[in-house]
């Protein structure tokens, strides 16, 4: 999953700093070379033998270190990583980094990087909700900084509520997204077990997902797309991480946080997609949610067309590959089970039955989509499940409780196919 990367973690200050060496130590499993900075506050929590040892590099603390400042030590440490990561993100070190405050060795690396910067918020509630931090937050978000959490949940002071770190597999996952050109090409994770839930129905199992839509441009502005929310994909993607499978997640561009524990690969085009459902095969079972673009400009303009009065530039189309029915037909490495969705504004079930045997997918999920049914960026869907055994019509849930339900039939069929 990072082999080749390499990350800085910088770790704060809060009882949260234990969590560091876990991340350390998932970094390091996943291929990754890890090297750490260690506040002040943070050396309270956790040492730097564990973290050295974790992570088989030297741990850097100060800022006026006679060795490594020789050097311009926080200059090398800010710019040789791929990625740097702040966990736990404490309140004052997000003020730091939000006002261009450098008085350390981790606030002065984050002033000197070049790189991109990701945060774990870790704190009391009060203090991630006080005004003060909130205007931090708005501010490293107008830098370009990524955050990952922070969680609800019953902090160490024994309050409630946001301000928790996220998890190191939802860091880890984070990381994962973040180092690669728009997540695309980065190679699909070998097996970890702490990306998948224990036991579970597909416990063992590796789940293909796609979701959202594909934008295919037009020109440098203008693209080809649909209403695709994504949000049914990644109900799918959670539900089967939660069913135990180590899910990988082939996402058009979409306006949603990573599902916890799913390895998200970011595209935008079709082709884009298909390349990255190859990337990603072998699976056991895969589902094709994404509203994949039919067609695509055959030539992509280099300039933005231009509106001049004259005559209206034609659009000359082309079909877009069937990711479905290649993956369908493989003969060698085709998953045990392949899903396909058909999203229908007319003769659902009649239009689906037909794109099930053309597309020679063993089971097929529609719905209806017209305007009227609310489905396209909607919470709710009705979906109809089409398969060797017949129609089955689930009744209009969330889109959660449709993913966990498709989820639980899916893992019988496979088993069926063991």
């Amino acid at each position: 999953m990072l082999k080749g990367r390499s990350v800085l973690l910088i770790i704060g200050g809060g009882i949260a700093a234990y969590k560091a060496a876990e991340l350390v130590r998932l970094i390091k499993k996943s291929g990754g070379a890890v090297r750490c900075i260690l506040t002040k506050a943070g050396r309270e929590f956790v040492t730097p033998l564990t973290l050295s040892g974790l992570s088989g590099e030297k741990v850097f603390e100060e800022l006026f270190s006679l060795t490594d400042e020789t050097e311009m030590g926080h200059i090398q440490l800010s710019r040789s990583a791929d990625l740097v990561v702040v966990a736990p993100a404490t309140a004052d070190l997000m003020a730091k980094a939000a006002n261009g405050l450098a008085n350390d060795l981790a606030s002065t690396t984050l002033l000197a990087t070049d790189k991109r910067v990701l945060m774990a918020p870790a704190m009391n509630v009060r203090m991630w909700e006080h005004p003060a931090t909130q205007r931090n937050l708005a501010t490293l978000k107008r830098d370009g900084v990524t955050f990952v959490g922070p969680e609800d949940g019953e902090m160490a002071c024994g309050e409630y509520g946001p301000g928790r770190m996220a998890e190191p597999v939802a860091i880890l996952a984070a990381i994962g997204e973040l180092l690669g050109p728009k997540g695309y090409p980065m190679p699909a994770p070998d097996p970890l077990p702490e990306l998948a839930a224990p036991g579970g129905a597909l416990a063992g199992k590796h789940v293909l997902i796609t979701a959202g839509p594909t934008h295919e441009p037009i020109d440098p502005v203008r693209y080809i797309a649909n209403r695709s929310s994504g949000k049914q994909g990644y109900a799918l993607a959670e539900a089967a991480a939660a069913a135990g499978a180590r899910v990988t997640l082939i996402s058009g561009p979409v306006n949603l946080p990573a599902p916890y524990g799913v390895h998200v690969v970011k595209v935008e085009t079709a082709r884009e997609m298909g390349s990255a459902v190859s990337d990603a095969l072998p699976a056991d079972l895969a589902i094709f949610a994404a509203a994949v673009a039919d067609w695509r400009t055959i030539d992509e303009a280099g300039q933005k067309l231009k509106k001049d009065g004259k005559a209206i530039p034609p659009l000359q189309l082309t079909e877009n590959p069937d990711i479905l029915a290649r993956v369908s037909r493989l003969t060698d490495g085709r998953p045990a089970l392949v899903v396909g969705f058909a999203a229908e504004t007319e003769k659902v079930i009649e239009h689906a039955t037909a794109k099930r045997a053309r597309k020679g997918c063993d089971v097929i999920v529609a719905n209806d989509v017209s305007p009227q049914s609310g489905v396209m960026g909607g919470e709710n869907n009705t979906v109809h499940i089409l398969s060797d055994a017949g129609v089955e019509t689930l009744p209009e849930m969330s889109k959660d409780k449709v993913a966990r339900a498709l989820i639980d039939r899916f893992a019988t069929l496979l088993k069926t196919k063991a």
